[in-house]
């Protein structure tokens, strides 16, 4: 019976320590998931489950570039992999560069349609309009949401840096980019390091993290359509806060227009508008090249 009491208590005891053992271990976790912060790429990312953010996106309008004046061209990515991306190289050697990253849609033909428009309206610099979705080009909005939402940081990065990798140490990087790309823009821009000379952001979601923000080269144009419900106006003062607390050098170029409005394969394009931010946005890039 003696015998019998002291097992009850031992296994009593080994109870009440697994229990201790595993409230700890779920208060650990916790712990981690609150203290978790979620990348503003991720955050962009997050909007393929809101079903307004989706049905904002119409189905492009068809569309092939004719006469292509760039081609694809590959190159290795720092994961052992190969990436794509579409090239305009500059009629003279220069080590200036403007780096082209598509919105949720893909490298399609309005992105390389665009980077030609770079291309010219800036003269000579080359033009490289990266992949992100490695070869996928979406035509319709579930294919889209579903590839941009599939994006992996580890793996975005990795084209980004083999594309800084294929130009070189003395290039001279701009980046630009549109909606999904327009947040990637700012990234490519922190990656590039000093070699970074300006950065676009088309509505896109900006670096949050002040200490990332602080390590930025290059002053960035942020266009904001002011009636876009995501990227939207505590999200824009936000990013001039952080701006002003890193003691970088950005602008803010408004317009009274919705998300996408500078995407011609949307049928809400407002030509207007976007002619307008691309002249802001290609102006901006060649005086910071200067």
């Amino acid at each position: 019976m003696h015998v019998l009491k002291n097992q009850l208590k031992l296994n009593m005891k080994s109870t009440i320590i697994i229990a201790i053992a595993l409230f700890a271990g779920s208060a650990a976790m916790a712990q981690k998931s609150c203290c978790e912060k979620t990348t503003a790429t991720e955050s962009f990312a997050m909007l393929t489950q809101d079903e307004n953010f989706v049905n904002t996106h119409l189905a492009p309008i068809p569309f092939t570039l004719s006469n292509p004046i760039g081609k694809m061209v590959g190159f290795k990515t720092p994961d052992g992999k190969e990436s794509y991306a579409y090239e305009i190289k500059a009629a003279s050697p220069t080590n200036n560069y403007v780096f082209v990253i598509h919105e949720w849609w893909g490298l399609n033909d309005y992105i390389k349609q665009e980077s030609e428009k770079i291309s010219k309206t800036l003269g000579n610099v080359n033009v490289i309009a990266l992949d992100l979705y490695d070869r996928r080009i979406a035509d319709n909005r579930d294919s889209a949401a579903k590839y941009m939402q599939a994006v992996k940081a580890e793996r975005a990065e990795s084209i980004i840096k083999g594309a800084i990798t294929m130009v070189g140490a003395n290039a001279n990087i701009a980046t630009i980019g549109w909606c999904f790309g327009g947040g990637w823009s700012m990234q490519a821009a922190l990656l590039a390091g000093k070699q970074a000379k300006a950065c676009v952001i088309y509505y896109g979601t900006p670096e949050a993290n002040v200490e990332r923000i602080k390590t930025l080269n290059a002053p960035v144009s942020f266009v904001w359509p002011v009636q876009d419900q995501w990227i939207n106006k505590e999200m824009v003062s936000t990013f001039e806060n952080n701006m002003k607390a890193a003691n970088k050098s950005f602008v803010v170029k408004p317009y009274d227009a919705d998300h996408a409005f500078a995407n011609p394969s949307n049928p809400k394009y407002s030509k207007t508008f976007a002619d307008d931010a691309f002249k802001n946005a290609t102006e901006f890039i060649a005086t910071n090249f200067k």
